[in-house]
């Protein structure tokens, strides 16, 4: 998603749980155990993109710091130019996901169940 959204001229941030163990991120900016990172190739220098973690070397308000952040720390990643992007569930005890429901059959006797909301969130 990193490098489509960058070869396609849009800034890539990303959303991390700042709580999660062995995350490095400038505390000052975490706001409700979160944080939204510039992951862009111009403000995140030597970013290295891996299947464990991602860290780069940033300055936040002036201040040079090297960031490193485990992949299960990262909540979702979206171009800023557009807000589009894709959101990771959030599992607390690693625990595989339920199988997903079979949609209602309609009875005779009236309309079927309305769909369910989405589990999905909305991040600007």
């Amino acid at each position: 998603m990193h490098e489509w959204m960058s070869d396609n001229h849009q800034t890539p941030h990303i959303v991390v749980d700042a709580n999660v163990e062995g995350v490095v991120v400038p505390v000052q900016f975490v706001k409700d155990g979160r944080i939204v990172l510039n992951v862009s190739y111009s403000a995140a220098s030597g970013i290295q993109i891996e299947n464990d973690g991602i860290s780069f070397h940033a300055r936040f308000g002036g201040t040079p710091m090297s960031v490193s952040i485990p992949v299960r720390a990262v909540l979702g990643i979206y171009g800023r130019e557009s807000g589009e992007g894709m959101l990771f569930g959030e599992e607390d005890d690693g625990a595989e996901p339920p199988p997903p429901e079979s949609d209602p059959e309609p009875t005779p006797d009236g309309p079927a169940e309305p769909p369910r909301r989405s589990h999905l969130k909305i991040v600007k």
